[in-house]
């Protein structure tokens, strides 16, 4: 669920029920290191970092980022470096770090399992943040949002402390030539971590159908343990539907029958799966396991829980909008939002990007560079661009202007959901933008949502209830 939502605080009390709780692993270097400049009001991100197995390295991370008390609104965040195929040694070990506290604090005080879940478009950084959550314990990795055939076998690699790499996806105008890897070497990055005993986790691979499911089966060079399925009604990304693109009337992407989940084919593979996308109710809960599914991935009803990362008060609109009221309008799926060239699935929020004016007057800035695409040059050399970048750059660098329409800064604005934002030169924040899932709207027919905030354990609770 984007950049810390679905934090430790809300992984750790799901797993105390029996579940599986996951951390997001989105961003988490830069997550860690606002969390500091915050002042780490709690402790806890402080305490963690006890822990962590290279204790020097730890403590010059703090000396660097922590600020006693918190800096001051008006301060802009310190930065932790852009992801490359080339990323410097103080990002990765950052991402480590990050990815280490993340998941510590998630298994913390209790015997249920945590996982991970990474997307395949953060190929660039995603490597690091892997070895840190295995240097945590981590129990599963997910992952999704592109074909991750590659980060099985990284896995295996990088719970024996051997360098793992992965290939870079290049955009599909990238001139011609070998393909491009990102690789990552534990032993670089902290050499006195080699004789930490390590334990590989489980790998599920998220994915929109039973096909994908299978080429990833045929060319992964290790071990999937399972598929979480995600129906186009699910929140963040979407797969975008099968064939040419088509756009309904209220210009959202138009889906078949083909682009919903085939429980049947994947029970044909023999592997566990979940289902996503609308099946986080107890009468969905109960499909799913009728259908051969092991269960379900809820997502939506957990990032309204106290519990979740989201920004308190951007939490409360969204439980005032959705739970206490019948809202009017709906999540709006747009095909142009996202970076990425797949659709997200916007929650219309006040105040918020979903705004056309609040949109219009951002003055456009990629410093974070997460989702920043690849492509080789005419010269050979590797291009980093975005389409939410200023238009300019973008141009510059080979991008069609009509291509960057639209186009939103996600990762500033996933940053600005969870109270994390930027602060800009002339003292204005970055602004959210909120995701959900379609089945939003149908919560309030199964969570009594009285004047107390909505807990993960009791949503589990009304999950997991027999049916009457």
């Amino acid at each position: 669920m984007g950049a810390a939502v679905s934090n430790w605080r809300l992984a750790r009390a799901v797993s105390r029920t029996g579940q599986l709780g996951v951390v997001s692993g989105v961003a988490i270097n830069t997550v860690l290191i606002r969390r500091l400049q915050d002042g780490d009001p709690e402790g806890h991100v402080r305490r963690a970092m006890e822990h962590f197995p290279d204790p020097a390295y730890a403590r010059s991370v703090l000396a660097r980022f922590f600020a006693p008390g918190g800096r001051a609104s008006t301060q802009p965040y310190s930065y932790c470096g852009v992801p490359s195929a080339r990323a410097s040694l103080d990002s990765q070990r950052l991402g480590v770090l990050g990815a280490f506290v993340e998941v510590w604090l998630a298994k913390e005080g209790h015997n249920g399992e945590v996982g991970l879940n990474v997307l395949e478009k953060l190929q660039l950084s995603n490597l690091p943040v892997l070895y840190g959550a295995l240097l945590a314990g981590v129990d599963y990795v997910l992952a999704g949002a592109g074909v991750p055939r590659d980060l099985p076998l990284a896995l295996d690699r990088l719970a024996q402390h051997a360098s793992a790499e992965c290939r870079v996806a290049l955009e599909a105008d990238a001139a011609a030539g070998e393909p491009v890897w990102v690789g990552f070497s534990p032993d670089e990055c902290f050499p006195t971590l080699a004789r930490t005993e390590l334990r590989r986790p489980r790998f599920l691979g998220i994915v929109a159908t039973a096909s994908l499911a299978e080429y990833l089966l045929r060319h992964a060079t290790a071990s999937i343990e399972g598929f979480v399925v995600e129906g186009p009604t699910a929140g963040g990304h979407n797969a975008p539907p099968r064939g040419a693109l088509r756009l309904s009337a209220s210009g959202e992407p138009i889906y078949a029958e083909r682009d919903l989940p085939d429980a049947a084919a994947f029970r044909r593979l023999g592997l566990p799966f979940w289902l996503a996308g609308s099946w986080g109710t107890p009468e969905g809960l109960r499909r799913a396991l009728e259908l051969g599914a092991s269960g379900v991935q809820a997502g939506t009803v957990f990032a309204l829980c106290a519990e979740s990362g989201l920004d308190p008060a951007l939490r409360a609109a969204l439980v005032d909008k959705w739970l206490r009221h019948a809202s009017a309008e709906r999540v709006f799926t747009d095909p142009f939002a996202s970076p990425t060239h797949f659709p997200f699935k916007v929650a219309p929020l006040a105040g918020s990007l979903s705004d056309e004016h609040v949109y219009a007057a951002r003055q456009r800035v990629c410093d974070l560079g997460y989702l920043r695409a690849v492509v080789r040059g005419a010269d050979g050399q590797l291009i980093y661009r975005c389409p939410a970048e200023p238009l300019e750059d973008f141009v510059r660098k080979g991008g069609a202007a009509q291509d960057a329409q639209g186009r939103k800064c996600l990762c500033n604005a996933l940053l600005a959901n969870v109270g994390l934002p930027q602060v800009r030169a002339d003292g204005s924040l970055e602004s959210p933008l909120l995701t959900a899932g379609d089945g939003i709207a149908q919560l309030r027919e199964w969570i009594e949502l009285e004047d107390g905030e909505l807990r993960a354990a009791e949503v589990v609770r009304r999950l997991l209830a027999p049916s009457d």
